[in-house]
């Protein structure tokens, strides 16, 4: 496991360090965002833990920069913990959001939940519903061939469709396991992110069932 932690406190990166290696895995460091995608520039990496307020180059710039480059999950550190700040960052494709002062064992547990996230996303291959061809593993999406542009957000929510095709589900269920937290507030991100998705999917919009007064369904 290869961790990069990216905070501008020395103090911060060494404990996460401690705690990566403890497990067996190698922990790098970055001082700042700008340092951040420099070094993704250069290695790969399993998971990023990324601090919000830095010098330079802030995290969520770094992510969206970073997100151009390399497909990593990423988790974010913050001592801002506004619901704004929450969905601004999953909507960029932020996986987790920690808020400080935290836990290193808890930072740890949501590494391991996010990476076991993916690990499941990569069991199937490619699978086709008519004219709607889904590259689990690419994580490409295409529609009568030709390539649809989704955020990461968009590709997850569709996985997460397919892997439960048939199945009712609710917004708070999407919430928490696409999202990955427990949400207390407006749930109306979900229907946003199912609005975009569906326009990206075209005709094949038809396959997302909404459920009046539940949520909705993924049904071919």
């Amino acid at each position: 496991m290869k961790v990069l932690i990216v905070d501008d406190e020395e103090m911060i990166r060494c404990v996460l360090k401690e705690y990566v290696e403890f497990e067996g895995g190698t922990a790098f460091e970055a001082v700042d965002g700008m340092q951040a995608v420099k070094l993704c520039r250069e290695n790969d990496f399993d998971i990023i833990l990324m601090d919000v307020m830095m010098p330079r180059l802030d995290g969520f710039s770094a992510v969206k920069e970073i997100k151009k480059i390399k497909n990593v999950p990423v988790i974010m550190l913050s001592a801002r913990g506004e619901e704004y700040d929450k969905l601004f960052g999953f909507e960029i494709g932020v996986d987790d959001y920690v808020t400080k002062p935290f836990s290193p064992k808890e930072v740890m547990a949501r590494i391991h939940a996010v990476l076991k996230r993916g690990a499941q996303e990569n069991v199937n291959d490619v699978v086709t519903f008519e004219g709607l061809t889904i590259d689990m593993v690419g994580r490409n999406v295409f529609v009568d061939g030709e390539k649809a542009e989704l955020t990461p957000k968009e590709y997850e929510i569709l996985f997460y469709f397919v892997k439960n095709k048939g199945i009712a589900l609710t917004r708070e269920k999407l919430l928490m396991d696409v999202w990955g937290f427990d949400f207390y507030g407006d749930d109306r991100t979900v229907d946003t992110h199912i609005k975009m998705l569906r326009s990206n999917l075209k005709q094949y919009r038809k396959f997302i069932i909404t459920l009046r007064g539940l949520g909705y369904k993924f049904e071919v």
